[in-house]
């Protein structure tokens, strides 16, 4: 998919399998369908600074960890100065390999007798040139990290934060601004990612 929206179906790694989760956590304590609904869509994303101590997700940091694997992700600039508030910009790898985002999952239960398995993104502040873009970015891994960080035996917190600590984790990304069109829900297909020309884009300065 070329528009996967929040609480779309995601594709998540764990325990070495490839499984569907649903994008947002959803709390454990929701009752109802309604309060469900309502916990996943502020659960999108979670803080790396916070994600230990919050209610919704510290369980799960500890031992439900899981990687998304992408080709890259949409973002909308803020007020930083490079691009008009609002703007779509699609952030990739320069050689167009796969991104590992981290990630932390949970399965809900509704009064139905539904099972639904939820997953949030863990961001962490931009660093480099995508802070131009935005204020946050997500947590990719290296390769070499991505087995301790699905691994459910480490559960020591901090061992796990440590994880996260990447250096220049903005290495090896590039961005460009495209269409709006992909503000779209209905919007899919490769041409939401193809580059558009926008003119100079404004400076810090």
């Amino acid at each position: 998919d070329w528009n996967i929206k929040p609480t779309n179906d995601v594709y998540i790694i764990k325990n070495q399998a490839i499984e569907i989760a649903s994008w947002g956590m959803i709390a454990h304590w929701s009752k109802s369908d309604d309060e469900a609904a309502k916990s996943q869509s502020s659960a999108i994303n979670a803080r790396s600074e916070s994600v230990h101590e919050k209610p919704t997700f510290k369980s799960a940091f500890r031992s439900n960890r899981c990687l998304l694997p992408a080709t890259g992700y949409y973002e909308w600039a803020s007020e930083l100065g490079k691009y008009k508030t609002k703007q779509p910009i699609y952030i990739s790898r320069d050689d167009n390999k796969l991104l590992a985002f981290t990630g932390i999952f949970q399965s809900w239960t509704s009064p139905s007798g539904r099972v639904i398995q939820s997953v949030s993104i863990i961001t962490r502040q931009a660093v480099g040139q995508l802070a131009l873009v935005h204020s946050r970015m997500p947590v990719f891994l290296p390769r070499d990290r991505w087995a301790d960080w699905m691994n459910p035996k480490i559960n020591d917190v901090e061992k796990i934060r440590s994880l996260m600590d990447i250096p220049n984790p903005e290495a090896n990304l590039g961005f460009h601004p495209v269409s709006s069109a992909v503000n779209s829900i209905t919007g899919s297909g490769p041409e939401l990612i193809a580059p558009i020309e926008l003119g100079e884009p404004e400076t810090l300065f």
